[in-house]
């Protein structure tokens, strides 16, 4: 009986995919040929821990630049980095190139088509691995994010707290997903947790799996899925340098490895309880703006003191001086981009009251 069950349900979620499904560009259209593995891993990487509007742009610029996953290995690390500024989780990005390259090297440049050959790539786990392998290629694999997980917590009313429930979780995925068009299974689950089974108010009433969903029948559907709590988030204070120099302010490229790494920065000091301004990256009369920029990362909260200095561009062993009229090409993480900001807010502010 479970297994019919499970059948009806990925039945009638298919035909409401069919008629709903969201239009993406990296997507192909309900029972359609599949779409270009790299279209697919492209996408999946970006949409971790980000919404869909926000990868958007940034998607289809990575796909006119680099086209192939060939262009793409073939790419500079810092031209990469830069154009993913403003996406965050900025690992990602260095994964993208080292999985690229070890495509081309490797695999002829062609996506292995199984999610076990594809977890041996540099970057990809579990999940992109299965998104890959069902939408791109057709393997009959769960595909698990945290919508289908709130799917699946509903239909089947599983109260364990996460993360305990995942691997229960994983096993109703796999228990529903059919063998034909495993991938429009995958995206309809997505699509279902995205815009209809929310985290809050699901719209169950025009929800197309209702009559076979144990949370709904039991009235606990806003309840799951059960989230373990959480401890608090960690908080440190830094400073960053703004250096001014004929008209161009001083970046610096982060260490490689670490937070943020290979990106163009502000100078900072360190991120701690108690920074020191004996980090500042020279020795010059600084200006501290009052108001801090917060920012929060995923194991921490910061609020950054911006300092502001003029100097001259000679005598500087490091770094880089950047035109501050074209400052919006240099690819700054969103924590400095909102410190670079900060920083020409107070030089207007300070030339309206002269």
């Amino acid at each position: 009986m479970a297994v019919e069950a499970d059948r009806v349900i990925s039945r009638d979620l298919l035909a409401w995919y069919d008629l709903h499904a969201r239009t993406l560009p990296w997507r192909s259209p309900p029972s359609a040929p599949p779409p270009d593995p790299y279209a697919v891993w492209l996408s999946e990487v970006m949409l971790q821990q980000t919404t869909v509007a926000a990868v958007k742009p940034y998607y289809e610029a990575f796909l006119r630049r680099w086209p192939s996953v060939a262009d793409l290995a073939a790419a500079e690390d810092a031209e990469v980095m830069s154009a993913w500024a403003g996406l965050g989780y900025y690992s990602r990005a260095r994964n993208l190139l080292a999985c690229a390259r070890a495509i081309v090297r490797d695999h002829q440049g062609r996506f292995p088509a199984t999610a076990a050959e594809l977890r041996r790539l540099p970057g990809i786990g579990d999940y992109t691995a299965a998104a890959i392998a069902a939408i791109a290629f057709g393997e009959e694999v769960a595909v698990v994010d945290g919508n289908v997980e709130r799917v699946v917590a509903r239909l089947f009313a599983i109260d364990t707290p996460l993360p305990a429930a995942k691997p229960l979780i994983r096993a109703r995925a796999a228990e529903l997903t059919p063998a034909d068009r495993p991938g429009d299974h995958a995206q309809a689950m997505m699509d279902l947790g995205a815009t209809i089974c929310t985290p809050r108010r699901p719209a169950c009433a025009i929800c197309p799996v209702r009559s076979d969903c144990a949370a709904f029948a039991a009235g606990i559907q806003e309840d799951l899925p059960v989230k373990a709590s959480k401890g608090v988030r960690p908080h440190r204070r830094g400073f960053a340098f703004w250096v001014e120099a004929e008209g161009h302010v001083l970046l610096v490229r982060r260490p490689a490895r670490g937070l943020l790494g290979g990106m163009r920065a502000l100078p900072t000091s360190a991120w701690n309880d108690a920074p020191e301004m004996d980090d500042a990256p020279v020795a010059a009369d600084w200006s501290i703006v009052e108001k801090p920029v917060r920012h929060v990362f995923t194991h921490f909260s910061l609020d950054l003191q911006v300092a502001i200095a003029r100097a001259t561009r000679a005598n500087l062993a490091e770094g880089e001086w950047w035109p501050i009229a074209t400052l919006s090409e240099a690819g700054l993480p969103t924590v400095f981009d909102k410190a670079a900001r900060r920083a020409m807010e107070h030089r207007m502010s300070l030339t309206a009251s002269c």
